[in-house]
């Protein structure tokens, strides 16, 4: 609902939002604000985008602690993995049936 009144009073593109949504979750989680909300809104804020920037903080503080500086980069995507592999499997798939226009 905030994307759709943001989209419609400004000159933003769902892109745009996106990004903002992801770069929001990261920072709420870098302070450790996004555990603090996910607990009193509950399941509302485990939406795919901004928890998707928690994750990746959280996935890079985890690795710094176990490897060092270079677990921040090596431990990254451990968290949201799943989510690339499930949008590239399914976006395969839907486009199966689908017809290449030239």
């Amino acid at each position: 609902m905030i994307a759709q009144i943001i989209m419609d009073n400004s000159n933003l593109t769902p892109g745009h939002i996106t990004s903002i949504y992801v770069v929001l979750g990261t920072i709420l989680g870098a302070f450790n604000i996004y555990e603090k909300i996910a607990n009193v809104v509950g399941a509302g804020a485990s939406v795919p985008i901004m928890s998707f920037g928690n994750l990746l903080v959280n996935s890079s503080y985890e690795g710094y602690l176990y490897r060092g500086f270079l677990g921040l980069f090596g431990n990254m995507l451990t968290g949201v993995g799943i989510g690339f592999v499930s949008a590239v499997v399914f976006s395969f798939l839907v486009s199966l049936p689908s017809k290449v226009k030239d």
